[in-house]
């Protein structure tokens, strides 16, 4: 290590799981279902917004189990306990959770529905908290439980949350305005678009369960959950009337509070149920948005009589498709993200070779340098950094107990992003330490040229990312291989790192749009023996205007600003316009970044992206 000291404090590397509890906390939970007539129980791994991340209060699943992925479901029985992951965690869950308490179940394997058509006596009573299953999620367990002649029960307060004694409390972080300046447009302008969206699709209201599309119309942000700035809120948009916002009033400041009340009715989230039984009365059409509205409103509004729309919510699309003052807010902060990452690779250069660097000591370094822009507000998700058979491992974290030193003649893979007020970044870079072998750079530059083919593409509107999905697998499925992630997901402005509903993958029906910011980012994994993953941010944006051209096309910009690891480039694989590209790419890297960083950075920064 270098004489300099960086620690992380947006991030933790405690392995916090707890295995030895779980067969207590379970015995404590089936006497809690006893108590109520319940013979199962349902604890998805999710919050009352359905949130990627969520606070300490709604970590269940993980306080049960001792799970601390980021997706999995526990169906606790009498007799029988389950966890169902997918296949990113099916070997973290098997080593956090008492396997003698519950079966760890792969996805892949069997789904929660189908291991209770199994497993769930006939005639049983299985119960669900309604604020934690969506409407589609309560069909599918309607027909599972429905198969062994079973009463589905929508349960009043979380059997969880009866026995666990020191649950943190609900979060309350102060929500803060959105520059104007960075937002881009009003909060009238937003609600009139959706207002007329509204009218268009024949509905009266629109109930905002997504805390994002909250934070988007009102151009606020919080601090509700970790990685994302989000304030946990709830809305109601009328075609024609008041719009109504429900908020901890705990989270507003008096001038905050005066701003929000020219723009909506400011309620305290315990009124949203009375509200939303009341908007349903006399039939009105209210859309819920189905990946995130819990299936306790749709229940209150077809018991007041009013008609559920089940759908994607308008403002999904116009959240994703950022205006010019959002998209300069974006190139800002990769500006910035820019220098901080060619500081980080020129440091990890100088370091790695002395053989004492570790994981962990590389994601410290890395959050410190973007600490230290004065700029950083949170990271935008857990850093992956995975040296040799780690970096195979697609969604590693590491922890103290599997932190290791960077080895010789291995490939060191970093995945980060950061928060910062303007933009939200996430970048992924594959680095070889020593000498690489043949087959890790012939891998490497496979996924380059992928990497590339994306970025260079042109392609006419209307284009979903399923169709452009092929463009980053062709030179693997030449070889024979693949990779088992999506290539690219959308990306908010100040908001999820993770952001719907485009994305480039072989199920994103989506079309891309102009405006648009999307990760590029395909990978290879041998397990056990090394990764590769490279990703930039793209911008989707006009397309040129050939002669004779039927349709308008579209392209992406290019938003990360890296050098791409020269050593690890098998230059044989690459055609002359693909180095025509590459040498590019790094010549514009050098010209934006090298007068935002010091002489010694700039120095390796020259030789990083000098022409091939």
């Amino acid at each position: 290590m270098s004489e300099t000291t960086f620690e992380a404090k947006f991030q933790s590397f405690a392995d916090s799981a707890a295995p030895g509890l779980g067969t207590e906390r379970l015995a404590r939970l089936r006497a809690e279902m006893e108590r109520r007539g319940l013979d199962g129980f349902i604890i998805p791994r999710a919050d009352a917004h359905q949130n990627e991340y969520v606070p300490p209060c709604d970590e269940r699943l993980a306080w049960l189990t001792g799970f601390t992925g980021s997706a999995g479901v526990a169906l606790v029985l009498r007799e029988k306990a389950a966890i169902v992951v997918d296949g990113r965690y099916t070997l973290q869950a098997a080593d956090q959770v008492d396997t003698a308490s519950f079966n760890v179940v792969p996805l892949a394997r069997t789904t929660p529905e189908r291991w209770l058509e199994q497993n769930l006596p006939a005639g049983s009573h299985f119960g669900y908290d309604p604020w934690l299953i969506t409407v589609d999620g309560l069909e599918k367990l309607r027909r599972a439980v429905a198969t062994v002649d079973g009463a589905l029960v929508a349960v009043d307060g979380n059997p969880v949350d009866a026995i666990w004694s020191d649950r943190p409390a609900v979060p309350v972080a102060p929500v803060t305005l959105r520059d104007p300046a960075l937002a881009g447009e009003g909060v009238d302008e937003k609600l009139a678009r959706v207002s007329a969206a509204l009218a268009e699709q024949k509905l009266d209201a629109l109930v905002l369960s997504d805390p994002h599309a909250v934070a988007w119309t009102f151009n606020i942000r919080g601090g509700d959950v970790r990685f994302t700035p989000l304030p946990l809120s709830w809305a109601i948009l009328r075609r024609d009337e008041r719009p109504m916002l429900f908020v901890d009033g705990r989270k507003l400041s008096n001038a905050t509070r005066d701003a929000l009340a020219r723009h909506a009715e400011i309620l305290e989230p315990m009124l949203l149920e009375r509200a939303v039984e009341r908007l349903a009365a006399g039939g009105t059409a209210i859309r819920l948005d189905q990946a995130t509205a819990p299936s306790l409103l749709a229940a209150r509004i077809e018991a007041a009589g009013g008609k559920v729309s089940s759908g994607q919510s308008p403002i999904a699309l116009m959240q994703a498709a950022k205006n010019a003052a959002e998209l300069a807010g974006m190139r800002a902060a990769h500006l910035r993200d820019g220098a901080v990452l060619a500081r980080f690779l020129a440091w990890f250069d100088a370091e790695v070779p002395k053989g004492q660097l570790t994981e962990i000591d590389a994601v410290c370094a890395l959050e410190t340098f973007r600490r230290d822009t004065g700029a950083l507000k949170d990271v935008a998700f857990p850093t992956i950094a995975g040296a040799g058979p780690n970096a195979a491992l697609p969604h590693y974290r590491v922890s103290t107990a599997t932190n290791r030193r960077i080895g010789l003649n291995e490939l060191f893979l970093i995945d980060s992003g950061a928060q910062y007020v303007d933009g939200t970044t996430d970048v992924t870079r594959t680095i070889a330490v020593g000498t690489p072998s043949a087959e890790m750079r012939d891998r490497f530059t496979r996924v380059l040229k992928g990497h590339m083919a994306i970025a260079r593409a042109i392609f006419p509107a209307g284009t979903s990312g399923a169709q452009l999905d092929p463009f980053a697998r062709q030179f693997l499925w030449q070889a024979g291989l693949d990779f088992d992630h999506g290539t690219g997901h959308g990306v908010g402005a100040y908001l999820s790192v993770h952001e719907g509903p485009a994305r480039i993958s072989k199920v994103g029906t989506v079309p891309l749009v102009r405006g648009m910011v999307l990760s590029n980012e395909p990978g290879f994994y041998k397990p056990g023996s090394f990764g590769v993953r490279l990703e930039n941010l793209e911008v989707v944006v006009e397309g040129p205007e050939p002669d004779g051209a039927e349709k308008p096309l579209l392209a992406f910009e290019t938003l990360t600003f890296a050098p791409f690891d020269r050593r690890a480039i098998d230059l044989a694989l690459l055609t002359g316009e693909e180095r025509d590209w590459l040498d590019a790419y790094h010549a514009d890297v050098f010209a934006k970044i090298a007068p935002r960083v010091d002489e010694a950075t700039r120095a390796w920064l020259t030789a990083a992206t000098a022409p091939l």
